[in-house]
């Protein structure tokens, strides 16, 4: 049976590169430029969400200014923004804060806020460097401030209860229970590898068969941005791997599916949301107040590992961060915690039984 030639992440750019060909067709020709200029530096899921945020930016525009509300988007010309102005910007987003359209109601939080600014802000930087515009208002706007949420990690127990619901599946109802015999060592496979490795969920649903390696401990993963790295793993996951592998070999994969580890009941490669639902189900089971997503898992790991090492830089390189800072501000309390805990690790004075 011949299987797909291209790869799971082949395959995906692919298919964003053609959603991101449809999200063009909606916005201003000029936009295209734009798009072309950026390719070769960002990754395909980065310019839909570029084509996302611009979208909701001109469909403001259309629904708020009297001179273009009768002309079709696609026909706005470039000039359109040198007529944007620093208060418009900021108009444009106190109005993302929370809108309606399409009878749905949106609501964005400084996160979200933060993101349509950045990315209006490349989008102009583009056409203004480029000397296609004379201003550049976005760049004068500045970023909204985040307030610093708390990282919510599980507790030792709550890993424990989370891993023995997935393997029992005892508060499963009766119906899930039927599938639950069927999926069980996936989803043990699935838990154990995000809780032992910290990997992304995309990195997770992303494996191959053949990117697992048992000799050396390691598996390799796609990491934001394309880049390819090897992530270890314990003696937890490798058995929880082969105890899966050996039930994974007697399944026929759908065409094109050959290849994937995690297969759906389907008997089709497992998507993001999958394994988001998944992790929702038997996190349900447990006793806590947690909210608890595959980031979560990550999170998790991190905290062990750091509390573990005392090694930032390690933790940075195992999670995929590009930027230390990113995991500092992450492990901050933890760090903190440390600084405290070692008050009394340097003694001034000699203890009598040391004269």
């Amino acid at each position: 049976m011949k299987s797909n030639k291209y790869n799971y992440h082949e395959q995906l750019n692919i298919n964003n590169n053609l959603k991101l060909r449809a999200m063009l067709k909606e916005l201003p020709s000029f936009c295209l430029m734009f798009f072309r200029g950026i390719e070769q530096s960002t990754a395909s899921r980065t310019r839909i969400a570029y084509a996302y945020d611009l979208g909701i930016f001109f469909n403001y525009i259309k629904d708020n200014n009297p001179e273009y509300s009768d002309m079709d988007i696609k026909d706005f010309p470039i000039d359109i923004l040198d007529k944007i102005t620093v208060s418009d910007v900021e108009e444009y987003l106190d109005y993302l804060k929370v809108y309606s359209k399409n009878d749905s109601e949106h609501i964005n939080k400084e996160t979200g806020i933060k993101r349509k600014l950045s990315s209006l802000k490349s989008f102009y930087n583009y056409y203004f460097n480029n000397e296609l515009i004379k201003d550049n208002p976005p760049a004068k706007v500045k970023v909204p401030k985040l307030h610093e949420k708390e990282i919510i990690r599980l507790d030792p127990d709550e890993v424990s209860d989370l891993l023995d619901e997935v393997a029992s599946g005892d508060k499963l109802t009766k119906r899930q229970k039927a599938f639950h015999e069927k999926t069980k060592l996936r989803d043990v496979a699935i838990l154990t590898l995000m809780l032992g490795t910290g990997i992304r969920v995309s990195e997770c649903v992303g494996i191959d068969i053949n990117d697992v390696d048992f000799k050396n401990s390691g598996i390799k993963v796609r990491r934001k941005g394309g880049a390819e790295s090897i992530v270890y793993f314990g003696d937890e996951v490798e058995l929880a791997l082969l105890d899966y592998l050996e039930f994974r070999e007697k399944i026929e994969a759908v065409p094109g599916n050959e290849n994937a580890l995690f297969l759906s009941l389907q008997n089709k490669r497992l998507t993001v949301r999958s394994v988001e639902m998944l992790v929702k189900k038997y996190a349900s089971l447990i006793t806590t107040l947690k909210h608890i997503t595959p980031h979560k898992l990550r999170s998790t790991y991190g905290t062990n590992l750091y509390k573990n090492t005392g090694d930032i830089y390690l933790v940075a390189n195992v999670l995929g961060h590009k930027d230390v800072n990113t995991t500092r501000k992450h492990y901050a309390a933890i760090e903190e915690e440390r600084r405290k805990n070692a008050r009394n690790a340097v003694r001034l004075h000699k203890d009598n039984d040391e004269e």
